[in-house]
C-alpha cells in the first residue's frame, strides 16, 4: 500500500477546467497503475480513468472521453487528472486510487489496494 494524498478540487462553473493531483509519500508510482474514482451525493464509487504502471496506456470511462486527461510525472511521484469542460454531473467526491502491484485490466474498487483522502469538485450549472 502507498499513502496518496489529494488536492486541486473546488467549486468551478459548468464549462470549466480544474486539474487534481495525487502525490504519493515518496514512494515510486513507476510500477503502480494509477487511477480516479469519483463518488457523486447518493451514489456508489465509480470508476474515471486509469495510467496503466507499464506508462502510456490509459482507460477512461465514456461520460469523460475527451474532456479529462490523466497523466502521471513519474519523477514527482504524482498523477494528475486534468478536467476539461466540466458539467454539472461530474459533481462528486475524487479519489485517488493505486494498485502497487503488476496489473493488467482495469481497475475495480475490489483490485484498488491504496485511496486517497478524496478532495471535493462541485460544478454549477
Amino acid at each position: 500500500q502507498v499513502q496518496l494524498v489529494e488536492s486541486g478540487g473546488g467549486l468551478v462553473q459548468a464549462g470549466g477546467s480544474l486539474r487534481l493531483s495525487c502525490a504519493t509519500s515518496g514512494r515510486t508510482i513507476s510500477r503502480y497503475t494509477m487511477g480516479w474514482f469519483r463518488q457523486a451525493p447518493g451514489k456508489g464509487r465509480e470508476f474515471v480513468v486509469q495510467s496503466s504502471w507499464r506508462g502510456g496506456t490509459t482507460v477512461y470511462t465514456d461520460s469523460v472521453k475527451g474532456r479529462f486527461t490523466i497523466f502521471r510525472d513519474n519523477t514527482q511521484n504524482t498523477v494528475y487528472l486534468q478536467m476539461n469542460t466540466l458539467k454539472p454531473e461530474d459533481t462528486a467526491v475524487y479519489y485517488c486510487a493505486a494498485i502497487s502491484l503488476p496489473f493488467v485490466g482495469t481497475m475495480t474498487e475490489d483490485t484498488v489496494d491504496s485511496w486517497g483522502q478524496g478532495t471535493q469538485v462541485t460544478v454549477s450549472s
